[in-house]
Order: structure tokens, then C-alpha cells, then sequence
């Protein structure tokens, strides 16, 4: 047979044998991870060494090398072939032809492709100056062709990196900084990215460059596993999508978890992070490592110098008994023995976080293997060492990350474990449950001075979504575990009572606040029950802000803090033993009264527009005060149909609402007629407010029928389409009959939207109930909206008439 017979055999069977035994490998259920990448890569390396001898024929001096992930025969189902054409630079019509003989086959399949053609100085001088060129070529693995030309390269490569090594290495750790400030961190997102994300697969390539350069090594326990797993997981996302894609979207989840044979989404999930997690701690760790010994070699010759040649002995600086810092890190002293003191990895851990040291990875290793369980309950030392650290700030994050890697978390709060790398499904959560405690903690370390037991208020933050790995509402099963740890690491029963009722209540406050009407005694003395003491208002207060502030931007505001603390300083009067007033005697201010008689005389509303930038109670200005939105004072003659008017009004006019209450205000005697007064909050969704004339005007035509607000709204959403997206759950109406004696409180959970405060106002005017006072609440993408109503008379709905509007609602909701 001659060579062109070959060449043409090769070329009619090659790429389509190749697709099908391709196609017959990724669909065989029985193979899978490592096995399948490798019989890939393999695979593909016999199909393009057949290439290559069809189009190398008569050609020396020239190979195929693959490199990055191909070279590391980690071949997942839509990975790119990274190739390289490698020649001795004698034939350069030759090479180019045989280049094209390799890579239109593999354009012809869809496969897609990275690849160059070089000689091993250009392939050398690349590397030089590209950094990532330099990385796939760490991986270079032969193929075909001249096996010297390969091997002579890689000897090559890899003696430049590690000449190279203490220039290039920092630049390696710029480049993954970077990285991860665009893409985040692996272990805590929603929707990540496995490969370019903090702790994916870029970071842990990093890591084997790292090795390779014999500078620092990472810590290997662990690693390889991590890897695989998040290798396993893009190849179950590949075949999944049918794409090329390092992303795992929140609708391909559940068919990734299935395709890997795990229980669900937050399964998948939890296993992503932990690899994440490994990955992220090991880079700290070798990057820290990589610092120290490029430190030690820059100063290490003047030392010697100094000291006349002999080897310098580093200095340890005694931090706490037992503890040490030396070079940089806190490290077990020489006469510490772990294995007969069951505090010394608090200690140490309290003592680095207050340093603002990291903790040697060898101290944290030696104590996980050697040290005693703590005894039960804790001595006072441990508690107040575990206290120590919580209250360190900023610091305790990384030391908290240290001891949880090697296992010492868990054993000294065995409940930690199932909220370890628990994901949040809802997107105003930044963090995973188990950084979230973390981040409250060190969020409620900057408000121990406002708190007289601290050291309560730091243990509840640590512990108050601790029942989120439990099934019902975590509120509720966090505070039987709180019980149970805080007993457990010393508390007294009274402490314990009072961690316990943190736990149980930490969303009470802000919940309450947003939700409910704070006029209403009801409110305020139900809130004061639950309490029961100002020492755990002040506390719960703390915790409340603490837990929002670590929640993320949307939970947490001036707007909400003022709210809140409105709430705690009518809660703190009633604990006092005041009796708080009726709202329907409470007296209007003199701006309401002047425009309830202003719209009395002329027969039509009248409005006030306000910027509100006062900080909430108890809190100091700042330099720019934030603006908690504005103050829109409406004063209507009463008449049905005022809340759908001015909701649809302000929605045409692009106004989110944040608070808003309705009420009949008592005119001064001697005026005849009856007012209905609107104590709106409200912001521009962008752009700057209405003028008061504009909405002033549109409101009449709203409250006389000649403006159509549905038709209007209508024709907005229609010319601005929705983005596709997550598909929202249904909304939920529900009645809270013992939440006022006032009124019937009509609660509504929602997707928020434009106009759907109008939908409402419009849905329960129709059912024939007065709306008393709405509080309007925004998390996200979520509405929680609160409204008290009546019947005509005034009094609360029946049960029955009460469910059954609420059932209505719900109905006009979800068409």
C-alpha cells in the first residue's frame, strides 16, 4: 500500500471510527470519572498518532505533544485539545502541512481546539514571557513523533521554571488574586465556576506548579480527591448541557446531581464546596509557604554576613502558654504538649486570631492528631479562650478555617457538622450556613461594647442558624441545639436561657419591624413576651444587625436599622412598664393636620414629598448620610379605592415602596368630614423622584377613574419583557389572627414586581375589607408584605371570611 493509500485509509475511517468509539465511551454508564478521562485521552492520542504518521510520512525532527489538561490525560467530554506541533525547525513547508493534516480533522468533528506550532526555543521563549504558555507546557506529554524533540523540551521547561521560581511564582500568585477577585469564591457560590473560582481546578493546576518548581510543595492529604471530584462534576455538567461550560446554573443542578447518582442539588452542592474548600486551603497554605522561604532567601546572605557565616536561629516571640509566633505564623511551643492539654488548640487559636497570625499548618496537624476531647462541661479557660476567638474580628475567619480543615471544629462542636458547607438557596445569602455564623460573629465582635455579656452575644451569633441542618424551621430546632452546646461548654442555666431565647428569636426583630405595624400595641407587647428582659432586647438587638450585616447588601440597611430600632425602643418602654398608646388616639403632627384640612376644603388629596437621611436611634451620623428614602405624606377625603390609586400611581411613576401606612385621622373640632392619611416611604428605582405636582395629578385622575392604571402598567411590562430565569415559587397568603386585636393581619410572600402593591391594594378592595395600614418589606427578589384590615365596621374579619379573603388573594396573585 502506498503512502497515499495510507493517508486516505487514515482519512476516510480515522475521524469517524474516532466519533463513534468517542460517542460509544461517554454514553457507557458503567465508566466514569477518572477511568473515562483517561480511556479519552487515550482515545484521542491513538486517533491523532494516527494522524500525524498519514501526514509526517518522510518528516523528521517534529512531534505532537499535548499539554495543560489533555497533557494531564484529564479529558473531559467537551474539554479543548491543547496541542502542540513541536519541530526541529528543518522543514518548515513540511511541518505546515502536516499541521493542517492534525487540525481540520479535529475542526471537522466540532472539537474545539488549542494549538500551536513551534521549535523548543520558541515554545522556551513563549513560556518566558507568557505565564499561562508556561503552565500547560509544566504538563507537556508526548504523543507521536520524535520522542527526544518531547523530552528534550520538557527537560528544558521545567529547568526554566524552577531557575525562574522566585520571579515567576509571585507573578503565578498575582494571577490566581486576580482571578479570584473576578470569579469569586468556589466554595460559596450559588451558580460557580469550577474551573476559574477561587478553589476550582485553575487553583489546584497552580498548586501542582508549585510542586514542580521545588521551591514549596501544598498540603497533599486531600487534594487529589478534591480534584477528581470537581473533574467528576464537570463531566457530568458537560454531558448534561452538551456544551463546553465550567458554570453549574442553578436549573442544571438537580440533572448534574442525578448524572452522578447523588441525592439532590444541595448534595451536589455541599460536595463542590468541601473540594473548594480543601483546594482554597491549601493554596493559603503553600502561598504562604511560597512567601516565607522567597523571604528567608532574600535576607538569608546578609544574615550569614552578620553572623559570620553561621546558620541564623529563627526567633520565637511566646504568645500565650504553649504558644509561640515564629516567622510570621503561631506555632506550638517547644514545651507544649497537646496530648495532655485539651485547651491548647483554642488557646493557640484565640492567640493567633488576636496576633492576626495564621496558625502553622504543622501546629494544627500535630494538635488534630494528639490532643484530648474537651472535658464536658468545658472548664471556664476554654470557654473563655473559645470567646477570645470569637471576638477577634476579621482575624478569626482564617484561624476558624484552619482548625476546621484538619477536623478540630467538629470534634470540639460535633453540631457543626451539619451545617459545615451547607449551601443557602436564596440569593440575599453571600456565604454557605457555616460562613454566615462565622461572618455574624465577627460582625457582632464590633458590638460588644453596646452589649453588657458580650460573651453571649458573640456564642448566640456563632450558633443562631445551627438548626439549618435540621428539617423544620431552623429557629425552632436551633434553639434546642443552643441549649444543648451552650450547657455543654459551660454556661450556667441562666445563660443558657438566655443564648436559647437569641437563637430561637434572632429573626424576630427585623422581622417584626418590616412586617407588622408598631402602632399596634399588640405588636410591641407580643414582641416584649417573647423577650423578657431589656438585658435580651439590648442583646437581640445587637444579634439582629450583626446577622443582617453578614447576611449580604439587600438584608440590611439605614432604612431597616431605623425600623428596628423604632421597635426596640418601644419594646424597651413596655419592658419598663409602659403602657403604649392606642394608635387610632395617637395625635397627628402639625404638617398631617395642615394637609388633612387642606384636602377637606378643597375635596381632592393633597401630598407632601420629604427626604428622611436621620440615622436610626442609637446610632452615630456618618460623615454622608444615607438617605432612608423619602417621606410621602398623602391626605385623601375618605373613599374606597385610595390604596390601589396611589400604589398604581407610584408604580407608573417607577417608585419602589418600602413602608406604608393608612389610617382615619381625627380632625381638630369645628372641621366636618373625614380624612384618610398615607405615611409612605418610598425611593426611585433609578433616576431622581417626581415632582409632588406630577404625582399630585395623576393621583386625582387615578381616584376620579380616568386614569387607567392596570391598562398602563399593562403596556409597560409588555414593551419591557422579563428575563428568562430561575422559575419563582408560587406566592402564599396567609392570616395572622393573633397578631393584632385590632385588625386581621393578612400576610403576602411573593416574587416582587412592579405594580404588585397595586394588585394587592386593587384585590382587597374588591373583597369589600378596609385596608388599615400595609408595611411593605424587600429581600432580594422576595416581597414580604404585611396588611391589617378590617371589616366595614371596623372590626377584625371573622375566621372564615378572613381565609377566604386570603384564598382570593392568593388566586388574583398567581394569575
Amino acid at each position: 500500500m502506498t503512502g497515499t493509500d495510507v493517508q486516505k485509509e487514515a482519512e476516510d475511517s480515522g475521524p469517524s471510527g474516532y466519533a463513534a468509539a468517542r460517542l460509544r465511551l461517554l454514553t457507557e454508564e458503567a465508566r466514569s470519572g477518572p477511568p473515562r478521562r483517561a480511556a479519552l485521552a487515550d482515545l484521542t492520542d491513538d486517533w491523532l498518532t494516527g494522524l500525524f504518521a498519514a501526514g509526517a510520512e518522510g518528516l523528521r525532527g517534529a512531534s505532537l505533544v499535548a499539554v495543560g489538561g489533555y497533557g494531564r490525560g484529564e479529558l473531559s467530554p467537551r474539554s479543548d485539545l491543547d496541542l502542540l506541533l513541536l519541530h526541529d525547525g528543518s522543514d518548515a513547508k513540511a511541518v505546515a502541512a502536516l499541521a493542517d493534516r492534525l487540525w481540520y480533522p479535529v475542526w471537522d468533528l466540532g472539537l474545539a481546539l488549542d494549538h500551536s506550532v513551534r521549535t523548543p526555543a520558541e515554545a522556551r521563549k513563549t513560556a518566558g514571557e507568557d505565564l499561562k504558555v508556561q503552565l500547560g507546557l509544566l504538563d507537556a506529554r508526548h504523543i507521536a513523533g520524535d520522542l527526544g524533540l518531547t523530552a528534550g523540551l520538557r527537560t528544558a521547561v521545567l529547568a526554566d521554571w524552577r531557575n525562574q521560581a522566585p520571579k515567576r511564582l509571585p507573578e503565578l500568585q498575582e494571577l490566581c488574586a486576580e482571578r479570584a477577585e473576578r470569579q469569586g469564591e468556589l466554595q460559596y457560590l450559588l451558580e460557580p465556576d469550577l474551573k476559574e473560582a477561587r478553589g476550582g481546578l485553575r487553583d489546584a493546576t497552580a498548586l501542582r506548579a508549585v510542586a514542580a518548581s521545588w521551591l514549596a510543595d501544598a498540603p497533599r492529604e486531600g487534594l487529589t480527591d478534591a480534584r477528581r471530584r470537581l473533574l467528576d462534576v464537570r463531566d457530568a455538567l458537560h454531558l448534561v448541557t452538551g456544551r463546553a461550560t465550567d458554570r453549574l446554573a442553578l436549573q442544571e443542578q438537580d440533572q448534574v446531581a442525578a448524572e452522578l447518582g447523588l441525592l439532590d442539588a444541595d448534595t451536589l452542592l455541599r460536595q463542590v464546596y468541601e473540594a473548594a474548600r480543601l483546594i482554597s486551603y491549601a493554596s493559603d497554605v503553600t502561598w504562604r509557604e511560597v512567601g516565607r522561604v522567597l523571604r528567608s532567601r532574600a535576607v538569608r546572605p546578609r544574615l550569614r554576613a552578620m553572623l559570620g557565616g553561621g546558620k541564623p536561629t529563627a526567633e520565637r516571640s511566646p504568645l500565650a502558654e504553649g504558644v509561640v509566633e515564629q516567622d510570621g505564623e503561631v506555632v506550638l511551643a517547644r514545651a507544649a504538649r497537646p496530648e495532655r492539654d485539651p485547651v491548647l488548640p483554642l488557646r493557640a487559636a484565640a492567640a493567633a486570631a488576636q496576633a492576626g497570625l495564621p496558625l502553622s499548618l504543622h501546629a494544627v496537624r500535630r494538635m488534630a492528631a494528639t490532643v484530648r476531647p474537651v472535658p464536658t462541661p468545658w472548664p471556664a479557660e476554654a470557654r473563655e479562650q473559645l470567646v477570645t476567638l470569637l471576638g477577634s474580628g476579621r482575624p478569626t475567619i482564617e484561624v476558624w478555617e484552619a482548625l476546621e480543615a484538619e477536623g478540630l471544629i467538629t470534634r470540639l462542636l460535633p453540631d457543626w457538622e451539619r451545617v459545615r458547607c451547607r449551601p443557602q438557596r436564596n440569593a440575599v445569602h453571600l456565604w454557605t450556613v457555616d460562613r454566615h455564623l462565622i461572618e455574624t460573629a465577627v460582625r457582632a465582635s464590633e458590638f460588644t461594647r453596646r452589649v453588657s455579656r458580650p460573651d453571649l452575644l458573640l456564642v448566640a451569633a456563632l450558633l443562631h442558624d445551627i438548626g439549618k441542618g435540621w428539617p423544620g424551621d431552623h429557629s425552632v430546632a436551633g434553639e434546642i441545639i443552643a441549649k444543648d452546646v451552650a450547657a455543654r461548654i459551660g454556661f450556667d442555666r441562666h445563660d443558657v436561657t438566655v443564648v436559647a431565647t437569641l437563637v430561637r428569636h434572632h429573626l424576630l426583630l427585623v422581622e417584626t419591624a418590616t412586617r407588622r405595624d408598631l402602632e399596634d400595641p399588640a405588636t410591641v407587647r407580643s414582641v416584649a413576651e417573647a423577650v423578657g428582659s431589656q438585658s435580651t432586647l439590648e442583646l437581640l438587638h445587637a444579634l439582629t444587625e450583626a446577622d443582617a450585616l453578614a447576611t449580604g447588601p439587600a438584608a440590611w440597611s439605614s432604612w431597616r436599622g431605623s425600623l428596628v430600632a423604632d421597635l426596640v425602643e418601644r419594646v424597651s418602654a413596655v419592658l419598663a412598664g409602659d403602657v403604649p398608646d392606642d394608635p387610632d388616639d395617637a395625635a397627628p403632627t402639625a404638617e398631617q393636620e395642615r394637609l388633612a384640612i387642606e384636602a377637606v376644603a378643597t375635596g381632592s388629596p393633597v401630598l407632601s414629598l420629604r427626604a428622611q437621611t436621620e440615622p436610626p436611634a442609637g446610632q452615630e451620623p456618618s460623615g454622608d448620610p444615607e438617605p432612608l428614602g423619602v417621606e410621602l405624606l398623602i391626605a385623601v377625603p375618605d373613599q374606597p379605592g385610595v390604596l390601589p390609586a396611589v400604589a398604581g400611581v407610584l408604580a407608573m411613576h417607577r417608585l419602589t415602596v418600602r413602608t406604608a401606612e393608612l389610617r382615619s385621622l381625627t380632625l381638630p373640632d369645628g372641621v366636618d368630614g373625614s380624612v384618610l392619611l398615607l405615611d409612605w416611604r418610598v425611593a426611585a428605582e433609578y433616576g431622581s423622584l417626581p415632582q409632588a405636582a406630577r404625582l399630585r395629578a395623576d393621583l386625582v385622575r387615578a381616584l376620579d377613574g380616568s386614569l387607567d392604571i392596570a391598562g398602563r402598567l399593562a403596556e409597560r411590562d409588555a414593551a419591557y419583557p422579563r428575563r428568562r430565569g430561575v422559575v419563582a415559587p408560587p406566592p402564599r397568603v396567609s392570616v395572622h389572627p393573633a397578631a393584632s386585636r385590632l385588625a386581621t393581619v393578612i400576610e403576602v410572600r411573593s416574587q416582587d414586581a412592579p405594580g404588585l402593591l397595586f394588585r394587592i391594594g386593587r384585590a382587597l378592595e374588591d373583597a369589600g375589607v378596609l385596608v388599615r395600614s400595609a408595611h411593605v418589606s424587600t429581600l432580594g427578589a422576595n416581597a414580604v408584605d404585611a396588611f391589617y384590615v378590617t371589616g366595614p365596621q371596623g372590626a377584625p374579619l371573622p375566621g372564615d371570611e378572613a381565609e377566604s379573603v386570603a384564598r382570593k388573594l392568593e388566586e388574583t396573585l398567581r394569575g
